[in-house]
């Protein structure tokens, strides 16, 4: 009786091992499957992307980059996963007017702002006769984009545009700006280890992406050298040459904070929403540029009430926080700064910084 108790037990003791073996085995198994499926999808993706950087280097030599400026930047070259991450995040475009602005037109922003212009005022002074570009501009530009020179970006510039380049959202205008980039590393201006900026590839105290360096840099101190990285008086002409090249209106301001007639909301159909053939998209929820003289007449006033200028030029209206936020009466002006960095809180950032020195 004894003997066949203890066998019973020893019995439904190696079943449960056996199913305990069972149930490891098949676990164990999964996890395999999986782990080499995600082996298998890693490997498909990585020879994916050396399909393309073989395309990629193809036709880099085409445009006679050498095989030295392609050793050092592309051969060994990986993409940078929070890169996109950082794309698909931009503050400019998650935070409210208020919260962007509280970061950036800070109080420190605004005494070394006017520190700065102090310290450079002659070559500022220079500058601004020569492109026709308010110093204030110049250096809230400066300010917005590097904390005036002290944060210009550790990001390798070339594998940034890499991984933007392979990704699909803006593929092209990246690729683009890739070339771009290999260009200057081939003309010489700076060093492939040097060429470090932000995750989006801007560079310099600048911030200039590769084609606006190529495009618009300016060698303002005469040392032979287009140089956006150590130069201040070529960083603040490339930013005012920038600005002139691109429709900078001399004497004209930015804007101003305006305030809405009560029933503007139900009336603004009349006045048209959108400007699709401006390249920055969000022009396409301002208003169309009407004559000062008209949004008088629609009843609408400075910030304090007041009349708005008699003016010959034309405004449009943006609400940066929809229906409900603050509203600002915008010139041609600002649609110039808008070319530097499509986001309505970025211009206007600058802007309020401008207007603060």
């Amino acid at each position: 009786m004894l003997k066949a108790l203890r066998a019973g037990v020893v019995g439904k003791y190696l079943i449960c091992l056996s199913l305990v073996a069972a149930v490891y085995l098949g676990t164990s198994m999964q996890s395999f499957a999986q782990t080499a499926s995600s082996s298998e999808t890693a490997s498909q993706a990585d020879a994916d992307f050396q399909q393309w950087l073989q395309a990629l280097i193809s036709e880099a030599r085409q445009l006679g980059i050498s095989d030295a400026i392609i050793d050092q930047a592309l051969v060994s070259v990986t993409p940078i996963p929070q890169v996109v991450s950082n794309d698909r995040n931009q503050a400019e475009f998650v935070e409210t007017l208020d919260e962007y602005l509280e970061k950036r037109v800070t109080d420190w922003r605004i005494q070394t702002g006017r520190e700065r212009m102090a310290r450079h005022r002659d070559v500022l002074a220079e500058v601004a006769t020569e492109y026709g570009v308010p110093a204030r501009i110049i250096v809230a530009i400066w300010g917005i984009e590097t904390n005036y020179g002290n944060f210009t970006g550790g990001t390798d510039v070339v594998r940034a545009l890499v991984t933007l380049a392979y990704d699909p959202r803006r593929a092209d205008y990246f690729r683009r700006e890739l070339l771009a980039a290999l260009q200057i590393l081939q003309a010489g201006h700076i060093d492939h280890a040097d060429m470090k900026g932000s995750w989006a590839g801007a560079m310099g105290q600048s911030q200039f992406m590769p084609s606006s360096f190529v495009n618009y840099a300016v060698d303002f101190d005469g040392d032979g050298r287009r140089n956006i990285w150590t130069s201040e008086a070529d960083v603040f002409a490339s930013i005012a040459n920038y600005l002139g090249q691109r429709g900078w209106q001399s004497g004209q301001r930015w804007g101003r904070e305006v305030t809405l007639p009560d029933d503007y909301h139900e009336r603004a159909d009349q006045w048209s929403q959108g400007d699709a053939s401006f390249s920055c998209s969000v022009l396409r929820r301002h208003t169309v540029q009407r004559p000062l003289a008209e949004w008088q007449m629609a009843g609408v006033r400075t910030a304090d009430g007041a009349d708005l200028p008699q003016a010959d030029f034309p405004g449009s209206i943006v609400l940066p926080d929809g229906e409900g936020g603050r509203a600002f009466m915008t010139y041609p002006n600002f649609r110039v700064i808008l070319t530097y960095n499509c986001a309505n809180n970025y211009a206007l950032a600058v802007a309020k910084l401008a207007d603060s020195y």
